[in-house]
Protein backbone atom coordinates (compact mmCIF):
# COMPACT_ATOMS: atom_id res chain seq x y z
CA UNK A 1 0.00 0.00 0.00
CA UNK A 2 1.54 3.39 -1.04
CA UNK A 3 1.69 6.15 1.28
CA UNK A 4 -0.26 8.31 -1.05
CA UNK A 5 -3.32 5.69 -0.94
CA UNK A 6 -2.51 5.21 2.80
CA UNK A 7 -3.16 8.87 3.63
CA UNK A 8 -5.94 9.17 1.39
CA UNK A 9 -7.52 6.44 3.19
CA UNK A 10 -7.18 7.69 6.38
CA UNK A 11 -8.91 10.86 4.99
CA UNK A 12 -11.52 9.03 3.54
CA UNK A 13 -12.21 7.40 7.09
CA UNK A 14 -12.13 10.49 9.05
CA UNK A 15 -14.52 12.03 6.64
CA UNK A 16 -17.28 8.73 6.95
CA UNK A 17 -16.63 9.25 10.95
CA UNK A 18 -17.39 12.93 10.60
CA UNK A 19 -20.35 12.02 8.38
CA UNK A 20 -22.64 10.47 10.67
CA UNK A 21 -23.33 9.90 14.12
CA UNK A 22 -24.79 6.38 13.87
CA UNK A 23 -21.64 3.89 14.65
CA UNK A 24 -23.28 0.98 12.64
CA UNK A 25 -23.14 2.73 9.24
CA UNK A 26 -19.06 4.43 10.24
CA UNK A 27 -18.21 1.37 11.03
CA UNK A 28 -19.37 -0.35 8.28
CA UNK A 29 -17.96 2.02 6.15
CA UNK A 30 -14.44 1.85 7.83
CA UNK A 31 -14.85 -1.97 7.23
CA UNK A 32 -15.40 -1.74 3.48
CA UNK A 33 -12.38 0.53 3.46
CA UNK A 34 -9.89 -1.41 5.39
CA UNK A 35 -10.66 -4.56 3.27
CA UNK A 36 -10.48 -2.76 -0.07
CA UNK A 37 -7.41 -0.37 0.19
CA UNK A 38 -5.83 -3.34 1.81
CA UNK A 39 -6.80 -5.64 -0.79
CA UNK A 40 -7.76 -7.91 1.73
CA UNK A 41 -10.26 -10.77 2.14
CA UNK A 42 -12.37 -8.89 4.64
CA UNK A 43 -12.42 -6.96 7.95
CA UNK A 44 -14.82 -7.42 10.76
CA UNK A 45 -15.61 -5.11 13.43
CA UNK A 46 -16.61 -6.53 17.23
CA UNK A 47 -17.49 -4.54 20.32
CA UNK A 48 -17.64 -5.35 23.77
CA UNK A 49 -21.26 -6.53 25.28
CA UNK A 50 -21.84 -4.71 28.70
CA UNK A 51 -20.03 -7.44 30.71
CA UNK A 52 -17.25 -7.40 29.08
CA UNK A 53 -17.36 -10.98 28.30
CA UNK A 54 -18.67 -11.32 24.87
CA UNK A 55 -17.22 -9.54 21.39
CA UNK A 56 -20.45 -9.40 19.47
CA UNK A 57 -20.75 -8.59 15.72
CA UNK A 58 -21.06 -4.89 14.69
CA UNK A 59 -19.80 -4.42 11.08
CA UNK A 60 -17.71 -6.56 8.91
CA UNK A 61 -17.18 -6.64 4.69
CA UNK A 62 -16.36 -9.78 2.79
CA UNK A 63 -17.17 -11.96 4.69
CA UNK A 64 -20.37 -14.35 4.30
CA UNK A 65 -22.96 -14.08 6.75
CA UNK A 66 -22.31 -17.72 7.45
CA UNK A 67 -19.20 -16.21 9.07
CA UNK A 68 -20.28 -13.19 10.59
CA UNK A 69 -22.96 -15.62 12.22
CA UNK A 70 -20.66 -18.65 13.04
CA UNK A 71 -20.68 -18.00 16.87
CA UNK A 72 -20.39 -16.16 19.61
CA UNK A 73 -16.58 -14.96 20.56
CA UNK A 74 -16.50 -15.02 24.52
CA UNK A 75 -13.50 -13.86 25.56
CA UNK A 76 -13.29 -16.06 28.22
CA UNK A 77 -12.49 -19.03 25.52
CA UNK A 78 -10.63 -16.50 23.14
CA UNK A 79 -6.87 -16.24 24.07
CA UNK A 80 -6.26 -14.11 20.98
CA UNK A 81 -9.32 -11.44 22.53
CA UNK A 82 -7.52 -11.87 25.64
CA UNK A 83 -3.94 -10.54 24.25
CA UNK A 84 -5.72 -7.80 22.53
CA UNK A 85 -8.24 -6.77 24.88
CA UNK A 86 -5.48 -6.04 27.05
CA UNK A 87 -4.29 -3.40 24.37
CA UNK A 88 -1.62 -5.20 22.34
CA UNK A 89 -1.71 -5.94 18.50
CA UNK A 90 -1.81 -10.10 17.45
CA UNK A 91 -0.32 -10.78 14.09
CA UNK A 92 -0.96 -14.87 13.23
CA UNK A 93 0.36 -15.94 9.33
CA UNK A 94 -2.18 -18.93 9.36
CA UNK A 95 -5.30 -18.57 11.54
CA UNK A 96 -5.79 -22.84 10.57
CA UNK A 97 -3.57 -23.58 12.84
CA UNK A 98 -3.20 -21.29 15.64
CA UNK A 99 -4.45 -22.41 18.90
CA UNK A 100 -5.34 -19.23 20.32
CA UNK A 101 -8.11 -18.71 17.03
CA UNK A 102 -11.31 -20.20 18.37
CA UNK A 103 -13.16 -20.92 14.80
CA UNK A 104 -10.15 -22.47 13.15
CA UNK A 105 -12.49 -24.89 10.64
CA UNK A 106 -15.14 -22.06 10.15
CA UNK A 107 -12.17 -19.62 8.65
CA UNK A 108 -10.52 -22.53 6.34
CA UNK A 109 -14.42 -22.78 5.16
CA UNK A 110 -14.61 -19.41 4.59
CA UNK A 111 -10.79 -18.99 2.97
CA UNK A 112 -9.06 -16.85 5.59
CA UNK A 113 -5.49 -17.68 6.35
CA UNK A 114 -3.64 -14.30 7.87
CA UNK A 115 -5.32 -12.23 10.74
CA UNK A 116 -4.47 -9.12 12.38
CA UNK A 117 -6.52 -7.80 15.19
CA UNK A 118 -5.99 -4.40 17.12
CA UNK A 119 -7.71 -3.01 20.14
CA UNK A 120 -10.38 -0.28 19.47
CA UNK A 121 -10.09 2.30 22.20
CA UNK A 122 -12.03 4.61 23.64
CA UNK A 123 -11.72 7.51 26.12
CA UNK A 124 -8.83 7.18 28.83
CA UNK A 125 -7.25 3.70 26.50
CA UNK A 126 -10.49 1.98 27.84
CA UNK A 127 -10.57 -0.88 24.88
CA UNK A 128 -13.91 -1.06 23.96
CA UNK A 129 -14.07 -4.12 20.94
CA UNK A 130 -11.61 -4.91 18.29
CA UNK A 131 -10.55 -4.60 14.37
CA UNK A 132 -9.90 -7.86 12.45
CA UNK A 133 -8.30 -7.63 9.38
CA UNK A 134 -7.90 -10.85 7.40
CA UNK A 135 -6.47 -12.02 4.11
CA UNK A 136 -7.28 -14.93 1.68
CA UNK A 137 -3.40 -15.79 1.44
CA UNK A 138 -0.37 -15.99 3.78
CA UNK A 139 0.62 -12.30 4.03
CA UNK A 140 3.06 -10.63 6.74
CA UNK A 141 2.08 -6.65 7.58
CA UNK A 142 4.12 -4.37 7.01
CA UNK A 143 4.99 -1.68 9.54
CA UNK A 144 3.37 1.02 7.43
CA UNK A 145 0.23 -1.58 7.26
CA UNK A 146 0.24 -2.00 10.80
CA UNK A 147 0.63 1.87 11.41
CA UNK A 148 -2.21 2.34 9.35
CA UNK A 149 -4.85 -0.41 10.98
CA UNK A 150 -3.28 1.04 14.32
CA UNK A 151 -4.36 4.48 13.37
CA UNK A 152 -8.01 3.57 12.20
CA UNK A 153 -8.83 1.37 15.05
CA UNK A 154 -8.18 4.67 16.89
CA UNK A 155 -10.17 6.36 15.07
CA UNK A 156 -12.92 3.69 15.11
CA UNK A 157 -12.89 3.98 18.68
CA UNK A 158 -13.07 7.56 18.76
CA UNK A 159 -15.95 7.41 16.21
CA UNK A 160 -17.95 5.00 18.67
CA UNK A 161 -16.66 6.57 22.10
CA UNK A 162 -18.35 10.30 20.20
CA UNK A 163 -21.31 8.73 18.53
CA UNK A 164 -22.88 7.01 22.03
CA UNK A 165 -22.22 10.88 23.57
CA UNK A 166 -24.14 12.32 21.13
CA UNK A 167 -26.80 9.98 21.68
CA UNK A 168 -26.72 10.26 25.78
CA UNK A 169 -26.84 13.98 25.35
CA UNK A 170 -29.78 13.61 23.10
CA UNK A 171 -31.36 11.44 25.11
CA UNK A 172 -30.83 13.61 27.81
CA UNK A 173 -32.21 16.52 25.96
CA UNK A 174 -35.36 14.89 25.16
CA UNK A 175 -35.63 13.52 28.56
CA UNK A 176 -35.59 17.31 30.24
CA UNK A 177 -37.75 18.67 27.35
CA UNK A 178 -40.28 16.25 28.24
CA UNK A 179 -39.97 16.79 31.67
CA UNK A 180 -40.63 20.76 31.56
CA UNK A 181 -43.68 20.32 28.78
CA UNK A 182 -44.86 18.14 31.99
CA UNK A 183 -44.47 20.96 34.04
CA UNK A 184 -45.86 22.96 31.93
CA UNK A 185 -49.44 21.75 32.02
Amino acid sequence: MSETRLYKTIYEITRAINSSLEPSMVLKNIAEKVTTQMDLKGCFIRLLDKEGKTLLPDASFGLSERYEKKGPVEVSKSRLDQEVLEGKIVFIPDVRKDERFQYPDEASKEGLVSLVVLPLTAKGGRVIGVLRAYSGVERVFSDEELDFLKCVADLSGLALENARLFHALKRASELAADYNYRMDD
